[in-house]
């Protein structure tokens, strides 16, 4: 049996999507069926088409990837609290995007609020990679130290920013920022030794100061936004600490576009706390591959599909 008061609950985001996430869920689950049905009406345009018909080029446009990765998070979040009602997490916490995921779980932030904070999200990152192209990539085998030391270096040599934007996991960052400047750090990082270096598919630079412009929007759709204290212990990305009010949130949502995912730090805040299971809920399995490399003697669940959660339930009984 799971002991609830050692578990935290983990909400993915950008880059877990995939074409049909949370159909089998909607399928078989009436709350989840109507937290898509919930999220079209309040949209006004059929999320739930887009996450389930695509084309995958329409769902992997910012704008609709984050509307649609929260919904898909607290759809099986709300199938899990239905099926296991005991259901609740010591601690919470989303990596980027999913934070909002994690804030409504906790009952900091109403599903309302946060689907038009996140759709809004969506179309100032967006705009701001429009106006102000950079890129982003993945760098593999590097301590966090040295990458930070290489954008550094770059930095002020080519008078270009590129910063850390992710430190996922140990060996496995992701810097962002100009893309020549993210050109020149990925060819030192081939030179210090980087087992993979790889741009990737985007052409926003989230977690950078390119962001800035989408920041200071988005900070005033934040504070007319109603928060509440969350019900579950909430790490932040950028504090890697613990969010205890609400202004600690206010002040951790007002960092988090310009500033770089600490998941490797929060997860290892989580665990000294004593969390002994590690359960991601939502698309994909990237946050239980990163929880792996931060600490495999932890248990871990993905529940991303019906299957998924049929298993779990099966390891409660």
């Amino acid at each position: 049996m799971i002991n609830w008061r050692k578990t935290a609950a983990l909400f993915p985001g950008q880059g877990s999507q995939v074409l049909g996430m949370g159909k089998d869920f909607a399928e078989q689950y009436e709350v989840a069926r109507q937290c898509f049905a919930q999220a079209d009406e309040l949209l006004g345009f059929s999320l739930s088409d887009i996450c389930w018909q695509g084309p995958e080029d329409r769902l992997n446009q910012t704008v609709n990837t984050q509307p649609a990765l929260y919904v898909c998070s607290l759809a099986i979040w709300r199938v899990l609290r239905q099926l296991v009602p005991e259901c609740e997490p010591n601690w919470m916490a989303g990596h980027s995007l999913g934070e909002f995921s994690a804030l409504t779980a906790a009952g900091a932030l109403s599903f309302e609020d946060g689907l038009r904070l996140v759709r809004r999200r969506g179309e100032l990152m967006q705009k701001a990679g429009e106006e102000n192209p950079g890129a982003m990539a993945a760098l593999l085998g590097l301590d966090v130290d040295i990458v930070e030391t290489l954008c550094a270096t770059v930095s002020q040599e080519t008078k270009k920013t590129v910063v850390l934007a992710n430190d996922n996991c140990p060996g496995q960052a992701v810097i962002s920022g100009h893309e020549a400047a993210v050109d020149r750090t990925l060819a030192l990082a081939t030179e210090s030794g980087a087992r993979r270096a790889v741009k990737l598919a985007v052409s926003v630079a989230a977690h950078s100061p390119l962001m800035a412009s989408a920041s200071a929007d988005f900070n005033r759709a934040i504070e007319a936004t109603a928060l509440e204290l969350p019900k579950a212990q909430l790490l932040g990305n950028v504090s890697a600490d613990a969010l205890d009010s609400v202004d600690d949130i206010r002040t951790e949502l007002s960092q988090q576009l310009t500033q770089a995912v600490r998941w490797t730090e929060s997860m290892g805040a989580i665990v000294a706390s004593g969390a002994e299971t590690f359960v991601e809920i939502g698309a994909g399995t990237v946050l239980n591959g990163l929880m792996r490399r931060i600490d495999r003697k932890r248990t871990r669940f993905s529940l991303n599909t019906v299957e998924a959660m049929e298993k779990f339930l099966e390891s409660l009984a």
